[in-house]
């Protein structure tokens, strides 16, 4: 995966964390698919509130693609713990 796109994600998901912590959620980077999908684990409250997807959609999606043009898609992954 390449460490400056991760970089910039990284900083485009800085720009809205506050407002996920406010709520007591987050998320996590997973992984950027070769379609150029980024995939986040939503983490705290985020993982389940009935809100996430919309929040995913308006807001994390939003950010994200407007700062990192080459991310075409955001989508939550549920991260199952072993």
């Amino acid at each position: 995966m390449n460490t400056s796109l991760l970089e910039k994600v990284e900083a485009a998901l800085d720009t809205i964390r506050p407002y996920l912590e406010a709520d007591g959620g987050n998320v996590k980077i997973v992984d950027v698919t070769e379609e150029m999908t980024l995939r986040l684990e939503l983490t705290g409250t985020c993982s389940s509130c009935p809100m996430s997807a919309m929040t995913l959609k308006a807001g994390v999606e939003e950010a994200v693609k407007k700062s990192v043009p080459e991310i075409l898609k955001v989508e939550a992954v549920k991260v199952e713990v072993a």
